[in-house]
């Protein structure tokens, strides 16, 4: 199952979404993330509570635009209040979180705990074949 994570400019929450898939679904889906609007970089806040865990968001990620990646089977909205050009899929859905950006730093921490939780109740929905 190949899964996009997708958010405004891909620069925070769908690009903690993709790191943490890469290691939460591995053998279980492909993770990929995007933007509808093309960001010029990750959000250093983010790459540093991601780093703060031992994740490297910044060697293998950088903002991309819904035409960099592959057709997928799910599409997964951050919450990001626009709308969302349509990327056909079998299955979408919307986490609804906060943008932390330009908050404080234990914003950050909170939405990286709610993505990672998504992450990996994704993953059990997935093996449990509520999605397939």
């Amino acid at each position: 199952m190949k899964i996009a994570f997708i958010c405004v400019h891909n620069s925070c929450r769908s690009q903690m979404a993709e790191a943490f898939a890469r290691v939460i679904g591995l053998g279980v889906f492909e993770a990929y993330s995007a933007g509808t609007h093309i960001g010029t970089k990750i959000n250093p806040d983010a790459v540093a509570v991601m780093r703060e865990i031992g994740v490297d968001m910044e060697l293998q990620q950088r903002p991309k635009v819904l035409q960099d990646i592959p057709p997928v089977d799910m599409v997964v909205t951050m919450g990001c209040n626009v709308d969302c050009p349509y990327l056909p899929c079998r299955h979408r859905e919307d986490w609804g979180l906060d943008d932390p950006t330009g908050m404080p730093v234990e914003d950050f921490r909170r939405v990286r705990q709610q993505v990672q939780s998504k992450v990996l109740l994704l993953r059990q929905r997935i093996e449990s074949g509520v999605l397939a």
